[in-house]
């Protein structure tokens, strides 16, 4: 069917069977072609990773239905009460057949449960009938598996997520034939709703690499540097691993030491400059401070041998070195975010360890995990059985696809970040809004296979960094307690990638003067919270106290934004000495040579564009072994910075495989 007869309003009193015959015509060959994408992308077999994952899976029910075989009361105790909700349920559904009104509801869904939101799924008596039915059953499975006694944590957690992942999946609402939303634009679109589906469906597996990446947001309209990555500046610096963007000045003076932010590289930095009403980095620029910030490449294959030392190294350290070079100052203050917290971290009490503390003026961990013994939900995917796997993985590919990542951190909120974008794109039909938020979370990174083994390891298993001289750093244990940097902690009580119970015990070990400050909201939006907007506020408590429930019973709470608490925090202990300002500084005019406008070419390269395609992907094992015999290089100290000219600094004692695409 053309586009033209797609966008007319059909006629629904008249059936034309040619159109019918047309429309199960072109409906068979979406359907085919869905179906061969999904055979093409399998076609070699399920990874290393996968395998890993169901094995894991099912020793894990295994163990379910040994304690369920050991102590049956518990299904049998649920079974009654779910037979008396189902009988409750029939009675109430007669009641209404018989025309009585105002009848309660056995269940209702969770008040954020959004799934049934549609008016019929409440006054219609089929789809209310329906929805209360799958409840009762949902509830009654989730607690099976919450009444068992005698598993493990760690595996109780994980048995609790992976049957949450299949009672959500088999909800109505995922369903063409029960969900009253997508059966009216089935009839009002005669079935255009399901061929888009189809086709949008053919081509988001195109763009995934194991699991689905649903589509969230029209990528078509966002551009880096136009409508997102927007505050001006220049890339002054890069090596094979990172950018360094200096920002242009917005103000006549400029504070004496600068700024530098150490984004993660899960994702790119713009999160902290999405566009400039709600962008940290142009906030940070209009009071007053030199803003210089890490862009992270994203890896390929050829970077598989760059670990925890080469990110600090070439990263937190050669940024260092350069806002050194471009300013003349000694020391900086750095703010840091999520993974790159942690790297921040490390770094401080390597510089600590090695009589180098004073480079570093003050320190901000924006919802950075230091210690991981309660790491939130993403710890169901750490255990020995699915390491292991992982492990075979990287291995053989050299990276992480951070579409794989991507899927799995979207699986911790299935329904809003998987199945409602699902319902929306494959059944309704409907092409996703523009979001620039959604838009970032969706343009992915990947991880080299040696920072991503490492980082598992030991951080997420064996808790190592909170450890005095439990990680080793380019050849120097170090010992975070030993960190006499004054420091500022932010985190968010929602978050559950970094859960702030747990970010609190780093506050607790840091030597120096710490304040810890808790946001409202949760991961990304109680940290990229602008003052304009007055939403969400925060807690205050001067005092460290034993516990994080102690802390927080002697909080304060404050409205709008934490970023005002920040500057004055860091002002007012000189950390950024308003007394000791200088002219501003233009990018332009710096000792380093300008390479290129922000946002520079680092932050665009897509996945895609390092690893190629999967058939690409799949001709790479041949290529890489013909490589592994090339010669060792040893990397250059990283205070010999190379402004002119990008640096080409390759791991020590690491074989580097290919080289990154230049920055343009």
């Amino acid at each position: 069917m053309t586009e033209e007869k797609n966008d007319q309003q059909p006629d629904h009193n008249l059936f034309d069977p040619a159109e019918m015959f047309e429309w199960m015509t072109e409906a068979n060959e979406r359907y085919q072609a869905v179906i061969q994408q999904f055979i093409s992308q399998n076609e070699g077999g399920t990874s290393e990773t996968s395998s890993s994952i169901f094995n894991d899976m099912g020793e894990n029910f295994q163990q379910l239905g040994q304690q369920l075989a050991a102590n049956p009361m518990v299904m049998f105790d649920e079974q009654m009460s779910l037979m008396q909700g189902q009988m409750h349920l029939w009675q109430n559904t007669v009641r209404e057949l018989l025309g009585q009104k105002d009848v309660e509801a056995v269940i209702e869904p969770a008040r954020d449960d959004r799934r049934f939101n549609d008016p019929e799924w409440s006054e219609n008596l089929i789809y209310k009938f329906i929805k209360q039915s799958y409840l009762l059953q949902s509830r009654g499975v989730l607690n099976v598996v919450n009444g068992v006694e005698g598993l493990e944590d760690h595996t109780r957690q994980q048995v609790d997520f992976y049957t949450r992942q299949l009672v959500n999946a088999h909800s109505p609402s995922n369903s063409l034939f029960t969900n009253p939303e997508v059966i009216r634009r089935t009839l009002e679109t005669r079935g255009q709703n399901l061929l888009k589906g189809m086709k949008q469906l053919s081509s988001d597996m195109k763009q995934s690499a194991e699991g689905l990446n649903v589509t969230m947001t029209d990528a078509s309209a966002f551009t880096l540097g136009e409508n997102v990555a927007t505050t001006p500046g220049q890339v002054v610096f890069q090596n094979k691993l990172i950018q360094l963007i200096q920002y242009q000045p917005t103000t006549e003076k400029q504070y004496k030491t600068p700024l530098l932010i150490v984004p993660p590289w899960i994702n790119k930095y713009y999160i902290l400059d999405l566009r400039e009403s709600n962008s940290l980095v142009k906030w940070l620029t209009d009071q007053g401070h030199s803003v210089f910030i890490i862009s992270w490449v994203n890896p390929g294959p050829e970077m598989r041998d760059y670990g925890w030392s080469e990110y600090m190294n070439q990263g937190t350290l050669a940024a260092m070195d350069a806002v050194k070079e471009q300013t003349g100052e000694a020391d900086v203050n750095l703010l840091s975010y999520c993974i790159g917290g942690t790297l921040t971290a490390s770094t401080v009490a390597y510089l600590a360890a090695t009589k180098q503390d004073k480079r570093v003026k003050s320190v901000t961990y924006m919802a950075t995990l230091q210690d991981f013994s309660d790491p939130g939900e993403i710890s169901v995917f750490i255990n020995e059985a699915s390491l292991r796997g992982m492990e075979k993985q990287l291995d053989t590919t050299g990276y992480l696809d951070g579409r794989v990542m991507a899927f799995s951190f979207n699986l911790l909120r299935e329904n809003d970040l998987f199945w409602s974008f699902y319902i929306n794109n494959y059944l309704k039909g409907e092409r996703p809004a523009a979001f620039d938020l959604l838009y970032w979370n969706t343009d992915g990174t990947n991880m080299p296979a040696a920072m991503h083994k490492f980082y598992l390891r030991n951080m997420y298993q064996h808790n190592r960094l909170i450890q005095p001289g439990g990680i080793e750093v380019d050849g120097v244990k170090i010992d975070i307690s030993q960190i006499k940097t004054p420091a500022y902690f932010i985190s968010t009580i929602q978050d559950h990638i970094a859960k702030w119970k747990s970010t609190y015990t780093g506050a607790q070990v840091h030597s120096g003067p710490v304040k810890f400050v808790l946001s409202g909201s949760g991961h990304i939006a109680g940290v990229v919270n602008p003052p304009n907007k007055v939403k969400y506020g925060y807690w205050t408590n001067d005092l460290i106290a034993e516990t994080p429930d102690a802390w927080f019973a002697g909080a304060d709470k404050h409205e709008g934004s934490w970023w005002p608490d920040w500057q004055e925090w860091i002002t007012s202990n000189k950390y950024a000495d308003p007394a000791s300002q200088v002219a501003a500084r233009d990018p332009n005019k710096g000792k380093l040579k300008v390479i290129e406008a922000a946002p520079g070419s680092y932050v665009k390269l897509k996945i895609t564009d390092v690893i190629g395609t999967k058939k690409a992907q799949a001709e790479k094992p041949k290529a890489e072994e013909a490589k592994a015999e090339e010669p060792k290089v040893t990397e250059p100290k990283t205070s010999e910075v190379k402004a002119a000219q990008p640096s080409t600094a390759k791991p020590k004692a690491k074989t580097v495989k290919a080289k990154m695409p230049k920055a343009k």
